[in-house]
Formats: structure tokens, C-alpha cells, sequence
């Protein structure tokens, strides 16, 4: 029988490591395939890993253990790690997850153990009756993508995103870094994008406003978008030239 396998996303290195530490001590088969400090990476290694259990700090940088939660739902068995709080400790009555306080105690974590052991092997519950009831926030803007790179798929977090555009089946995902693959046309985009930060420049083309240097014109008087951090221009149709007359 394969070991149980956990991830412990929490954001204070001393109390990671002293989870750990409990965690081993409390249950020698149980396999740590990875310790995190915020949520973006901890949505990596969920992907990469695809845990047993989940030991999951509410409030973490990047993406808060809610947001985090809201991706594990049904996919693994979720244990939050939370400073004490009344109206949180009564939400987990319903039983769909289990809470650890901090700092995590021997006794309340072995209660903990003991409930991960009946429910691995079952499917994980899916718990957004517990997320709306824990406030955490409903789906707004496109935080994050998943984005293939060959064989490889990538969580890029908006922010680090220069531009999408249209190609063939596709759409190019542009960081200053490199180019990735997703399959969510620019239509769609459009709408999940907050419209503060992301522009559609072109049926092709959503550019986040913040990686703009400056607009060109070309020798037919075409404006062309320049980038910060990468070196092509991008085409801006008439109809969404008047997106710039400000700059």
C-alpha cells in the first residue's frame, strides 16, 4: 500500500518546521513531499504532487490559504492551520475539513492524524459550503493561469503576464521571461481580466497596462504599443487607439 502523501503550505518557517516535525513524530509513514511559504507556490506543488492532505495556513502572501483551498477542493483532504478564532473554529462543526491551532500541540494534532488515517483512501470532500461560511472571496478577476511550456505546465501569477494573443487554437502567454500555451481564447479572457490592469489593444492582442513603456506610431500613422521588458511592438486597431490619447 502506497504511503500517505501531504504538502505543508504555512508561511512562518519556525512553525512549518515544527509541524513537520509533530507530523513525523505522530505519523512515521506519512510522506512530506513538500513544505511552502505562500499560496502560488503551494498551487504548484498541489499540481506537481497531487497530496493525500493538505496542512494549509489560512492567511499565507500571494494567495491566502482560502484561495488556496478553493483550487483543493474535492481534490485532497484539507487541514487549516489558524491562529484561534471563535467564528473560524465553529465553521469546520460540519466536519468537511479539520483545523490545527497555533502553534500546533502533540495532543490536537494526533486527534488530527487519527481523522486524516479514517479519511485517506475516500474521496476528498469538497468543501465550499465551509469556504463561504470561513468569508473566503468569490470568484473575482483572473488571479493565476496554468499554462503549458512543452510537457511542462506553469502557474503564472497575472501580474507577471506582458500580454495574451490570439494563435491558431491557442493563445501565447507573454512574460518578460518566456512565452507559454493555454487554450482560453481572448474573448474569454476579456472577460475574466480585471479591466484596470489588462487592455484589449486588438481582436488578438489583452496587454497588462503596467508593462506599457509608451505608444509608437508607425509610418502609416498605425499605433504600436512598446513593452518594458520586451523588445516587439504590439499592433493597436483603430478602434481601441483612444485607450491611449492619455498617454
Amino acid at each position: 500500500m502506497p504511503r500517505p502523501r501531504a504538502i505543508i503550505a504555512e508561511d512562518e518557517p519556525l512553525l512549518r518546521e515544527e509541524l513537520a516535525e509533530l507530523l513525523g513524530s505522530l505519523w512515521p509513514e506519512l510522506e512530506i513531499v513538500a513544505q511552502t511559504g505562500d499560496g502560488i507556490t503551494t498551487l504548484r506543488e498541489l499540481e506537481a504532487h497531487a497530496p493525500d492532505a493538505l496542512f494549509l495556513d489560512i492567511q499565507m502572501p500571494g494567495l491566502t490559504g482560502l484561495e488556496v483551498a478553493r483550487q483543493a477542493s474535492g481534490r485532497c483532504h484539507i487541514v487549516f492551520v489558524t491562529a484561534y478564532d471563535q467564528h473560524t473554529l465553529a465553521a469546520f462543526e460540519q466536519g468537511a475539513a479539520d483545523y490545527v491551532l497555533k502553534p500546533a500541540s502533540a495532543a490536537r494534532l494526533a486527534t488530527t492524524v487519527a481523522r486524516l488515517k479514517e479519511r485517506i483512501g475516500r474521496p476528498a470532500p469538497a468543501i465550499e459550503g465551509l469556504l463561504r461560511e470561513l468569508g473566503a472571496p468569490q470568484r473575482g478577476f483572473l488571479r493565476w493561469i496554468n499554462a503549458s511550456q512543452g510537457q511542462t505546465v506553469h502557474i503564472i501569477t497575472v501580474e507577471d503576464i506582458c500580454y495574451f494573443q490570439a494563435d491558431s487554437k491557442y493563445t501565447r502567454v507573454v512574460t518578460a521571461e518566456g512565452e507559454s500555451l493555454i487554450r482560453k481564447p481572448i474573448k474569454e479572457l476579456s472577460q475574466e481580466l480585471d479591466p484596470a490592469s489588462f487592455w484589449q489593444i486588438h481582436r488578438s492582442t489583452i496587454v497588462n497596462v503596467h508593462a506599457i513603456a509608451g505608444v509608437v506610431r508607425d509610418l502609416r500613422g498605425h499605433t504600436q504599443v512598446r513593452l518594458k521588458r520586451r523588445e516587439e511592438l504590439l499592433a493597436v486597431s483603430d478602434a481601441y487607439t483612444p485607450l491611449f490619447r492619455q498617454m
